[in-house]
This record gives C-alpha cells, structure tokens and sequence, in this order.
C-alpha cells in the first residue's frame, strides 16, 4: 500500500515524459488507468505493455466519439487526476479540454506535460528533449573544452525537467484540493523544467564564477579533480575529489605528494595535471584502481554501465532492482518506513482491463458488445 493509495490517475496514452509520470505514480500506490486509441498507435516510440506500463489498467476508447467522450468523462468524474502530454489544443479539439473536465470534477487535477508549454511562439511546434535543453540554456554547458556541446541521454529535458515536475504539480495541486481547494490546470514544460534544474549554475554564470567555454569550469570536466578517466581495460573511473580533504585522499590514492603540486585551485595549472593523472590512471584496471580506492573519502568509483550496476554490491544490499515484464528496473525512490511502495511486476497490453473497466461504469455485457461493434471501445 503506498503513500497514494486510494487517488486515482486517468492517463491517456502519450510517449515520454507522461506515462513515465504515471509509472512512478503508480509505484507510489496510484490507481492508474491509460486511455488508449482504438485500433492501436502507429508511433515506434509509444509504450506498449512494456515497464512503463507496469501497475497502469488499459481502456481502448475513440475520443473522437460522442460515446467515447462520454465514457471518458464518467471515468473523470470518479478520478483525481488526468495526465495528458499532447500538444496544446489537441484535448480541447476532442472535447475532453480542461472546461470539460473540470466542470465534470471541479475537484480534478488535469495535468499537462509538453515541451513548450501552453502559450508562447514554439508551443505549437514539435521538440524533442534535445531541443528543449538547447533552449533552457543546459546544452551549451555540458562537453568537454573545444568541442561541440555533448548529448546527456534525455535525462534532463524528458524526465527530470518534464515527468518530475509534472509529478509535482500533480501532488502540490492534490495537497490544495485536500486543503478545501478546487482542482486546477498543471502546466509543466520541459524547456521550464530544464532551466530551473540548472538554477544553481545560472546563478554561478552571472556571479562570474562560472564561464561559458565549455570544460573549463568546476562541474564540467574542467577540474582534474572532478571528472572521467580511462582505465588500463579500457574501463573508466569516475572522480568527485572536491572538497580539500577528498582531494587530499584522492592524490594519496594516486602515489603523489600533495606538497608537489600547485594550489587545488589554481586553474592555470589543471590541464598540465589532468594529463598526468590520466597517465596515471591508465597504468591499471577499474578494477584494480576499485580496490584501491575503496574504503577511502577520495570520491572516486567505477563507472558502470546498465548492465553492471544491478550487479554491483551497493546495489544488492539495497535491493535497488526488480525485474517487471523480463525487464531489470530500478526500485522506485524514495524507501517509505509506513507506507512501502511495492511496483506491480507485470504490464497490461492496451485495452486489456476495457470490459472490466467498463462494467465498472455501470454497462452491462449487451451494452459493452454494442460499443466494441460500433468501434467505440475495443
């Protein structure tokens, strides 16, 4: 029974971001119930019954229906929230729009996870998280100095400037609903999310302390202190000695003499020594430099891949993968004292829960054949 137990989440069916949200409010003890198409979604990157789909019950529902919209809106009255990651508009074309939704249930969350938001001169416009960490300022910062900006997966802009956010908003909008509020539009977009992430750094940026070449700062593989080194085996190690006393312990670690080598901080000097302790690095394996490391406050661990790291010890004593439909996932975070989060470990093909679903609404098996040979439901 996790912290949500009993609230309701109604998520039609997107790619990304969004059913990424309804994944972890689902591990967080939500009911969560997928509106999918009828006769399927055509997109390759659309969730399927696959991890992120893991706990959700599945309708298939032509929104494009009077019936259908019917159907949807019954399930809204009943419902917490509403998760929706189309572009703006496309809700309101099908007459399931925020007005709709929120005179059905004044007290709805209707949340909207885009790339651009609502308004603006790129909200009509398609994006994917490239583009929108591009624009939030993050891109033009993360590489290695005299080279193009690098792509940092689509951790940043997708899921943590877009499906946390938007996770928060939901939970913020349900705590004012608890409080005697009504239900509200949640506006979360990746370009804002982004931005705010790097809020620390902006500060950093317009204080000085932080410039715009590329790998030349603290955080951005400038120090040689602070970045990714290649092993013997063709491994890598990753190194986080910022603090004096981690410095300290991490050129111990190394076999050199602290008193040898300028100021932690003189800048002059970190590319001369970077180059000296990848030479140093690459004289012996991860593993080898694991173990040498291991026990000591340098900061300083391997580099896993996905593979790997279900593997590695950290991760077995916290237990911090599960397997859900074959496929190893990471446990969902935070670990509750009272309220455990169990995340269910099979995933529902879409349409699979319609009859159940249905007759929870109130129809009766004639009623639900009529609306399967119409194409209203299948």
């Amino acid at each position: 029974m996790g912290p949500l137990n009993g609230i309701r989440v109604l998520e039609l069916a997107a790619i990304g971001p969004a059913p990424f949200a309804g994944m972890y409010l689902s591990d967080l003890g939500a009911e969560v119930i997928r509106i999918d198409r009828v006769g399927g979604n055509s997109n390759p990157l659309a969730s399927n019954a696959g991890p992120m789909e893991r706990g959700k019950r599945s309708i298939n529902v032509d929104l494009k229906s009077a019936e259908g919209r019917t159907i949807f809106l019954d399930l809204v009255s009943t419902s917490d929230v509403l998760l929706e990651g189309f572009r703006p508009g496309v809700t309101e074309r099908l007459g399931v729009g925020p007005d709709e939704c929120l005179q059905c249930n004044p007290k709805l969350v209707y949340a909207r996870m885009t790339g651009w938001g609502q308004e603006g001169p790129l909200s009509e416009s398609p994006g994917h998280d490239i583009n929108y960490i591009g624009i939030a300022g993050p891109l033009a910062h993360i590489g290695r100095k005299g080279e193009q900006p690098s792509v940092p997966l689509n951790l940043l802009g997708d899921f943590g400037g877009g499906s946390m956010f938007v996770i928060v908003g939901i939970l913020s909008a349900l705590l004012a609903v608890k409080g005697g509020g009504l239900g509200q539009v949640v506006d979360a977009a990746m370009v804002d999310g982004a931005a705010y992430l790097a809020s620390p750094l902006f500060t950093a940026y317009q204080s000085g302390f932080w410039t715009e070449e590329r790998g030349s700062n603290l955080l951005d593989s400038g120090a040689p202190f602070y970045d990714v080194y290649a092993t013997s085996d063709e491994k890598y190690m990753a190194v986080g000695a910022i603090e004096p006393k981690f410095y300290r312990a991490f050129i111990e670690g190394l076999g050199l003499d602290i008193e040898d080598l300028p100021p932690q901080n003189d800048r002059s000097h970190w590319p001369k020594l970077k180059r000296e302790i990848q030479e140093i690095f690459s004289t012996r394996t991860r593993e080898e430099w694991t173990t040498i490391f291991s026990g000591t406050d340098a900061c300083v661990t391997p580099v896993l891949t996905m593979g790997e790291s279900p593997l590695y010890s950290q991760a077995i004593d916290r237990q911090s993968f599960f397997v859900t439909s074959g496929v190893t996932q990471p446990q969902p975070p935070p670990i509750f004292s009272n309220t455990t989060s169990e995340p269910e470990l099979t995933s529902e093909v879409p349409g699979q829960s319609t009859t159940e679903i249905l007759h929870e609404l109130g129809k009766n098996d004639l009623e639900i054949e009529e609306l399967r040979k119409s194409g209203i439901v299948s």
